[in-house]
């Protein structure tokens, strides 16, 4: 009697999950559709670039980063980045712990503010400062950039180059990585509260001691998520940095500005092998980001596991 009520329950349970799963054939053809479209919009033209990197040689894909402007458009591209993400870093985190973690007039302007270049087009944003330290701009004759329409050369006491130069660059790949880092840690500080900063207030810590061994540790893996993809991103700007760059070979070409003018010239092998160094960095940020994610989700389940063990202790 107690085999035949075992059976018929596997049997109702079984038709149960038939009748709540789709049909073989509707799970096939979406998987389908699914690897069809992977394929076409994220396969197939990574290995375009690569064949066509390659397609004249090993010899001539290395002998195009032999050239001097691809030289020093990777050494500019690498400088921008090395500049712009430890800002976003050190903004990022001290945004998110006061968003996070505290209470204040004007909170909502500054998530706002933080998530203004995900509104802004990135030429727009390049066009700002230029209008802002252009030699006509707002701040251009005062830097040196040119003439004050009113007040003639005299004002042009400092001799600043912005726009057509690396500050200028500098300053547009900080604005479009802007959001990337406080993004990522608002959300997850959220999260995990405040209860333990308010205990180790209460147990006497200063506010250096709690950020250092009680905040920063807890968010450690998003911050480095969030680093990931702003260094990517950084890299790989093209909208805001080509409207002040001026597009200066040897000068003010990152990059995807100096494989803009490869293919332009029609020196396709070339173009396409420099553009692998992007898709090279896009392959390791996509595996960083999953190394990131497993070690997190590690941390998450041994964090559990120990809560569990305790609780049936």
């Amino acid at each position: 009697m107690a085999g035949t009520v075992s059976t018929l329950a596997h049997v109702a349970k079984h038709r149960q999950r038939r009748s709540l799963g789709d049909p073989r054939w509707v799970r096939w053809s979406l998987i389908g559709l699914a690897l069809l479209f992977v394929g076409l919009f994220l396969v197939v033209p990574l290995a375009a670039v690569f064949t066509e990197a390659l397609r004249k040689g090993v010899g001539a894909y290395f002998a195009a980063f032999k050239d001097p402007d691809a030289q020093a458009a990777i050494r500019l591209t690498f400088l921008a980045a090395g500049i712009a993400v430890p800002l976003n870093l050190v903004f990022g985190l001290a945004a998110s712990w006061a968003i996070a973690k505290f209470e204040f007039r004007g909170k909502a302007l500054l998530i706002a503010l933080i998530e203004l270049p995900f509104a802004v087009s990135p030429v727009v944003s390049g066009l700002v400062y230029v209008l802002l330290f252009g030699a006509q701009g707002w701040f251009g004759p005062y830097l040196g950039a040119g003439d004050h329409p009113w007040l003639g050369s005299w004002i042009n006491a400092h001799d600043i180059q912005i726009i057509f130069a690396v500050p200028g660059i500098v300053l547009a790949t900080v604005f479009v990585t802007f959001p990337f880092v406080a993004r990522e840690l608002i959300p997850l500080m959220q999260a995990q509260g405040r209860d333990e900063e308010l205990a180790a207030v209460t147990l006497g810590a200063s506010g250096w001691q709690i950020f250092r061994r009680i905040t920063l540790p807890n968010v450690k893996w998003g911050l480095f998520y969030g680093v990931v993809l702003c260094n990517a991103r950084a890299m790989g700007e093209f909208g805001a940095v080509s409207v002040v760059s001026g597009h200066i070979r040897g000068q003010t070409n990152t990059i995807p500005l100096h494989v803009e003018i490869l293919y332009n010239e029609y020196n396709i092998q070339a173009a396409f092998a420099i553009a692998s160094l992007l898709t090279l960095l896009a392959l390791v940020t996509l595996v960083l980001k999953n190394l990131v994610e497993w070690r997190h989700r590690r941390v998450i389940e041994a964090a559990a596991a120990a809560d569990l063990r305790q609780f049936a202790s």
